[in-house]
Parts: structure tokens; sequence; C-alpha cells
């Protein structure tokens, strides 16, 4: 027999499972609390936001603009 106590199953204790792969496997269980805490996050912060009175921040524009007048074609590139 090995040295190692084998892991914790999930479904029967899910806190002992928890604190046994926040030390044995570090990066998948904090990469899974921040992946979980992104929905969250998305749902909580905008009401928060606004209650604390932050205004609604410019739109974001979706289209690059176009400038007026006719536009210089390159010249020197020898592609033609």
């Amino acid at each position: 027999m090995s040295g190692v106590a084998p892991s914790p199953f999930f479904f029967k204790q899910p806190l002992r499972y928890l604190k046994w792969a926040s030390i044995n496997k570090p990066a998948y269980f904090y990469s899974i609390i921040v992946g979980c805490a992104g929905p969250v996050l998305v749902l909580t912060v905008p009401p928060i936001r606004r209650y604390m009175g932050q205004e609604q921040i410019a739109k974001i524009p979706m289209t690059y603009p176009v400038p007026k007048g006719a536009r210089p074609r390159p010249t020197g590139f020898d592609d033609e």
C-alpha cells in the first residue's frame, strides 16, 4: 500500500473534496472557481454599479468610421 491517502469522492463529502483539490490540484481547483465566478459577476456587478451612481459608459462603436471624400490609391508597391 502506498503512503498516499485516496482522494475523497465529491458527492459523498464535498467540502473535504474541495479542501483536498485545493491542496493537491490547485491549478484545476482555482481555474474552476474563477470560471464559476464569471457568470455570477455578470449578473451582480451592473446593478451594483447603477446603485453606486456610476453612469453608463459611452456605446462601443460597431463599425469603423469611413473617411469622407475620395480615397487615394496607394502607389509604388509593384503589385499591378
